[in-house]
């Protein structure tokens, strides 16, 4: 869906309830969740293995590296932004993998399979419990594990909501957005 001129224009927040979705629509592994404001996207939390934080944190040096050698490594998830976070709440030691793009939840995953097999490059996830050793050759494992550890968001903000990053890219070719990053560049808020 191409954003229109009004659609894009106009900040928009979407409440979600507790589910992920408004309707209970099945995909190919499980809910459809809607696009929002801010796209789509995904929030995984996973407890990390004993002795593993290093691992997590050297596999983001490993991504910066790829992404810096081929631009364009990660086009095929069609992402917008991908933040991690390590934290621990007193229970051990939690990876938060958040993640906005413009495809549904299903393709994202089904995408990520198999990028990491074309390229070689392994998943984070590996470093997380209860994340299945054969997720290469069951790529339907990898969904589960990710469908299980996904916490729906409840509120979705974009200040230039429902516009896919190629529409951006598009804009920017174009002239018509900032050319320039700070305060009062496009941001995307995802809660």
């Amino acid at each position: 869906m191409v954003a229109t001129e009004h659609e894009w224009s106009k900040p928009a927040a979407l409440a979600i309830p507790r589910e992920g979705y408004f309707e209970l629509e099945r995909g190919r592994y499980g809910p459809l969740y809607p696009r929002t404001p801010a796209c789509y996207g995904f929030s995984i939390i996973a407890k990390v293995k004993e002795g593993r934080e290093e691992a997590v944190r050297a596999y983001g040096k490993q991504i910066e590296e790829a992404i810096k050698a081929d631009p364009h490594v990660l086009a095929a998830l069609r992402l917008h932004y991908l933040r991690w976070l390590l934290f621990d709440v007193g229970s051990g030691l939690h990876f938060q993998y958040q993640g906005i793009f413009d495809t549904d939840f299903d393709k994202y995953t089904e995408d990520a399979v198999q990028l990491f097999s074309q390229t070689g490059i392994t998943t984070v996830f590996t470093n997380l419990e209860g994340f299945p050793e054969d997720w290469r050759e069951n790529p339907d494992a990898f969904v589960k594990f990710v469908r299980e550890h996904q916490c729906p968001s409840f509120l979705e903000y974009g200040e230039y909501p429902y516009v896919t990053a190629d529409e951006i890219k598009k804009a920017y070719g174009s002239s018509r957005l900032p050319d320039h990053a700070g305060s009062d560049a496009m941001t995307s808020v995802r809660v």
